[in-house]
């Protein structure tokens, strides 16, 4: 039976998410910048992370609904932050995907009782020019509404080109279903990523770290992951685990890659 999506209405918004597993402690996924949205891949993100369930209890959330004309990665936390008190997920552990990463941080460095225990994957702590270059190129071709070398150009930069050549058929068809609310959106989630910068901040963390990179990461480079163990301060609990070989979206190509997040979660 497919996994439903479901709401939280806060004050000010509606966010949707949704949840599976059966553990008693709770795990938080925020995914990172996608061409749609993450709630249409419920059934596949869940049987990915099926190592999870026993333990964890899995909400997985989308970006509001209804962005404002600009909406920078700190107000992403602030109303990520929200849905999680509305939804009463207090210390809950959270595991952040590149910009979803971002959030994370933010989070635990402004609401460090929400977090239990933090997972950041192919993330960075300060979005330079050069972090930023291509995501700028993604944000032109959407500007421009080239979905289909949208889609190739994500693509090429998340996965290793083994990957990308096998998936290429895929990647072409789905670019056919996205719409112009889509790239519209997609536009104010990636200009929100510009600027970004808590590396003065990462001290405020106070949970357990694992920070998880990739040495060929070709959207933000393998520097960011070690940027963030530098700002972290080589802390006994926060600890480092480099990929190779699997792209930024080491989330999705490393098969350990939930054994490795459950393993940390359950420590």
């Amino acid at each position: 039976m497919p996994i439903p999506t479901q709401s939280v209405q806060t004050d000010g918004f509606t966010m949707e998410f949704f949840r599976f597993g059966r553990g008693r402690e709770t795990l938080a996924i925020l995914p990172g910048l996608g061409l749609r949205s993450v709630m249409d891949s419920a059934d596949a993100v869940a049987a990915a992370y099926r190592p999870l369930t026993d333990d964890f209890t899995v909400y997985v959330f989308d970006r509001r609904k209804d962005l404002p004309d600009t909406y920078p990665v700190r107000a992403m936390a602030r109303d990520t932050a929200q849905a999680l008190r509305a939804l009463e997920l207090d210390q809950t552990s959270i595991f952040g995907a590149s910009q979803g990463g971002m959030i994370a941080m933010q989070i635990a460095i402004d609401r460090p009782e929400l977090v239990r225990k933090l997972v950041l994957g192919s993330t960075a702590a300060c979005v330079t020019p050069e972090r930023y270059q291509a995501v700028g190129d993604w944000v032109r071709l959407a500007k421009e509404e080239r979905t289909d070398d949208l889609f190739a150009a994500f693509a090429q930069a998340l996965y290793p080109p083994e990957v990308y050549e096998r998936s290429r058929a895929y990647f072409a068809a789905a670019a056919e279903s996205v719409t112009k609310d889509d790239l519209k959106r997609f536009v104010c989630l990636a200009e929100g990523m510009r600027d970004f910068d808590v590396t003065q901040e990462l001290h405020r963390i106070a949970c357990p770290v694992l920070v998880i990179g990739s040495s060929d990461d070709r959207v933000i480079g393998a520097d960011a992951a070690l940027q963030i163990m530098r700002c972290l301060g080589g802390r006994p609990d926060c600890e480092l685990y480099m990929y190779d070989g699997c792209g930024h979206a080491a989330y999705d190509t490393a098969a350990d890659y939930p054994e490795r997040l459950l393993r940390f979660l359950n420590r």
